[in-house]
């Protein structure tokens, strides 16, 4: 019973993956959008006039994005901190044995 659901199961992920490989534009040549145009290009009011930054992607990540990225450092330090202790934790109850 176990195997035809395994196989009706792959075969419904390579079909996924084939209509994603199909919808797949080319290597490089990635859709022209208005935010493009906004960030790249726009002298008055773009990236470069409202960030005062040469740099696009500093303004998009520091700017646009500063506390999306502040979070995300957060929770990389708790995580890695939350580790540490823990290792920290195993290491004290494992000498304590010897």
């Amino acid at each position: 019973m176990r195997k035809p659901i395994a196989v009706l199961a792959l075969l419904i992920l390579f079909v996924f993956l084939a209509m994603g490989a199909i919808e797949m534009r080319p290597f490089g040549e990635p859709e022209e959008t208005e935010m493009d145009d906004y960030f790249l290009y726009d002298e008055e009011e773009g990236s470069q006039a409202h960030n005062h930054v040469n740099n696009v992607v500093t303004a998009v990540l520091f700017d646009y994005r500063g506390l999306d990225t502040l979070g995300e450092a957060t929770i990389l330090f708790a995580a890695v901190s939350g580790v540490l202790t823990v290792l920290r934790e195993l290491k004290k109850e494992g000498g304590k044995d010897d």
